[in-house]
């Protein structure tokens, strides 16, 4: 099974999955897998479809939120947030290697209102270093109107 790395209780994050990787990663007791990868970014890597597939066979929600060398959007951080919340337990977000996916939960998060600081540190716990996007999680996190209200998670 792939390498997955806590974030915190509602996040994780991991390098490419495979189809059979699943039924192990529901019963580690993920109820939601993000795939922030493209199709056909490399050579063999499983299709989201078959990731789709595998995942609703297992009873776990799945949505699509690629992220390509074009970087993040305000869409994409919208949709990560709304899986996230959608998710009635953790969600298991794969990309290439899981930087990209802890970087799209990061700035999705600081939109919502979360401390970067905590991202920061929560990344870091999990083996990934958000220090290239500390301005944007700063700005993203002042613009949020209610900061100090964010949802715990979000």
């Amino acid at each position: 099974m792939a390498d997955i790395r806590t974030i915190n209780d509602r996040i994780s994050v991991a390098p490419q999955i495979a189809p059979d990787d699943l039924a192990a990663i529901r019963a580690a007791g993920f109820v939601a897998i993000v795939n922030n990868r493209p199709d056909e970014e490399e050579a063999g890597q499983p299709s989201g479809e078959a990731i789709r597939a595998a995942a609703e066979a297992q009873g776990l929600a799945y949505t699509a939120i690629p992220v390509t060398h074009a970087g993040f959007s305000h869409p994409q951080l919208d949709a990560m947030a709304a899986a996230l919340v959608a998710a009635d337990g953790p969600v298991l977000a794969y990309c290439r290697s899981g930087t990209r996916s802890c970087n799209l939960w990061a700035l999705a998060a600081a939109k919502a209102g979360r401390d970067p600081e905590v991202l920061v540190q929560q990344a870091r716990a999990a083996g990934y270093d958000l220090g290239g996007l500390r301005p944007t999680l700063d700005a993203l996190a002042a613009a949020h109107p209610a900061a100090d209200e964010a949802p715990p998670q979000a």
